[in-house]
């Protein structure tokens, strides 16, 4: 059951993003040579498509709240966070799994590309306890704190999840 102001549901919140933040710091480290008897650059292009869908589902929870359609918000929010939560899964798996692929250093986009990973990067792993906070705020009915987060939040994973397809685009063509 959730209640306001719940201490727990605070620590948990904390919790889950430090444990989500050593979990791919540690993918630099962890790697594993298994074959699993198809191109793992497959769970690469599984998570452009959901970070792709995600985005879907944020404009159209944004439409929805904005209409004051609030169950059709809430399950649009809801099936991002659970798509997020396979994208985790998945990111995880594909780079335990999988060497790191370079950006050629000759591209003339090569600067690009840094700087749209290097802001995707950062910012998905500040937005992750954003999302939690915001979530938790909706289903305590704490609306006011819930939109006031919201505001913050949606863009900022919004913009995760885009650049996140174009950080795909950019660098799948160089999978080995």
């Amino acid at each position: 059951m959730l209640v306001k102001n719940d201490k727990k549901a605070n620590f948990l919140i904390f919790l889950a993003s430090v444990v989500v933040f050593a979990a791919v710091v540690a993918l630099k480290y962890l790697k594993l040579d298994v074959d699993l008897g198809f191109n793992v650059h497959l769970l690469s292009t599984a998570n452009a498509s959901i970070n792709g869908t995600v985005a879907v589902l944020l404009v159209y929870g944004l439409v929805a709240v904005k209409q004051g359609k609030w169950v059709m918000h809430r399950r649009l929010m809801f099936s991002a966070i659970v798509l997020s939560v396979l994208f985790l899964v998945c990111y995880i798996a594909y780079h335990i799994l999988t060497e790191e692929t370079k950006f050629p250093v000759d591209s003339p986009y090569r600067t690009l590309y840094l700087i749209i990973l290097a802001s995707h990067i950062v910012l998905a792993g500040l937005i992750l306890p954003f999302i939690l906070f915001t979530a938790y705020r909706a289903l305590i009915g704490e609306y006011a704190q819930h939109k006031k987060l919201a505001r913050w939040t949606w863009p900022v994973w919004f913009y995760v999840a885009v650049t996140g397809v174009i950080v795909y685009l950019m660098i799948s063509p160089y999978y080995s």
